[in-house]
């Protein structure tokens, strides 16, 4: 019988995923692994799985692209049916893309209990689709992990019994930890040696959709590339917006590569100067790796990384962007210190939480029967 059923989609949840798995198996918990297909680019998602010794998925949607109502409705289409083949006693869902939700709905609605990792963070932004994706998804949850205690106060402000929610860690820091000995030294990816570099990733709509805003980044970047060689593996969004802009000369000078594999990410992340992004993991991962990061965003759904970690807020504004990499070239920037529970055993808790919360009928909350301490 298969006591849990985890869901991976898109990029995003596969470093959340492959520790959940590897943990449950080793705690003797019966898991399926089910792919969406979100991530639809099969030789990235390919490598993922093989980078992060992830087991080859017991189940693949193959949902690939469409609009985020098209996607959603794919997978609950195509979820219902392996649900009801599979009969698990949960389902896992991880982060906030379209299949957290859309896989919760589902489950939700025919009485399967869901389980969610990575819950109560907040961004207070609802014009972001994944605050959209958050929110419901622990609405309809009956336990909830947490990867910053500060999550506890945003779930019970939208009415979520604390009784449902545990503390636990992140498991993306699992994933670090796990595999930051394996992780392909720059110099390799970029197939020359750069003494120092900054890394910048760029994707999300609010920067990349709109032509004054992703001209005025790339014209700041340009600037700091001047002064520090800039490494930008380029989202295939964001490429297709610089060539429809006209704006392919920005690029002049930097360092572009392709999408990188994991492996390949963390080295890079590990031996920069400095990393820029609109990306929620790579704030979280810069903040364990002790790397100055500077987040071309408004606001963040991780504040840890802000209060404890290495994290500055400076959205798309040039002048910001300028001014925060002064203070980064000066020694100043934030040093950080690591999160509680950011140790790699992040997975480990959930396993042993849910070895006692299982057996538990629906609507049962015993945790403190289950909790494990370190």
């Amino acid at each position: 019988m298969t006591q849990v059923l985890c869901v991976a989609g898109a990029r995003p949840n596969f470093m959340k995923i492959a520790p959940v798995m590897a943990a449950l198996a080793e705690t003797g918990i019966a898991a399926q692994l089910l792919h969406t297909g979100q991530h639809y680019d099969a030789a990235m998602s390919d490598s993922f799985f093989a980078d992060l010794g992830i087991p080859p998925p017991d189940h693949h949607l193959e949902v690939g692209s469409g609009s985020h109502a098209v996607q959603t409705a794919e997978v609950m289409k195509r979820f219902e049916p392996v649900l009801e083949s599979v009969q698990p006693q949960a389902v896992l869902v991880v982060g906030d893309v379209n299949s957290t939700i859309a896989c919760a709905l589902v489950a939700a609605k025919r009485g399967v209990r869901v389980i969610h990792v990575e819950a109560g963070l907040r961004s207070y932004d609802r014009s972001m689709p994944e605050e959209i994706n958050r929110v419901l998804t622990d609405q309809i949850s009956d336990l909830l992990f947490t990867t910053e205690k500060s999550a506890l106060a945003n779930l019970q402000r939208e009415g979520i019994d604390p009784a449902r929610v545990e503390f636990v860690g992140n498991v993306m820091i699992d994933t670090l930890h796990r595999n930051l000995e394996r992780a392909v030294p720059a110099e390799r990816t970029l197939g020359t040696a750069l003494p120092q570099y900054a890394v910048l990733t760029l994707h999300r709509p609010s920067n990349v959709d709109h032509r004054e805003t992703l001209g005025a980044l790339l014209d700041v970047v340009g600037e700091i590339n001047r002064r520090l060689p800039v490494v930008m593996p380029l989202h295939p969004r964001t490429r297709g917006n610089i060539e429809k802009f006209g704006f392919t000369a920005k690029l002049d000078g930097l360092h572009v590569l392709p999408p990188v594999g994991y492996l390949e990410m963390l080295g890079l992340m590990r031996d920069a100067r400095l990393v820029l992004t609109d990306s929620g993991g790579i704030q979280e991962e810069t903040t364990a790796l002790g790397v100055p990061c500077l987040t071309l965003r408004d606001n963040t759904e991780r504040p840890i990384t802000l209060s404890e970690g290495t994290n500055t807020l400076v959205g798309p504004d040039p002048a910001a962007i300028r001014a925060a990499f002064e203070e980064v070239m000066a020694g100043s920037g934030k040093a950080g210190r690591i999160p509680e529970y950011w140790d790699g055993r992040a997975a480990m808790r959930i396993a042993h939480t849910l070895k006692g919360w299982l057996p538990m009928q629906k609507g049962t909350h015993a945790l403190s029967a289950a909790r494990v301490v370190g």
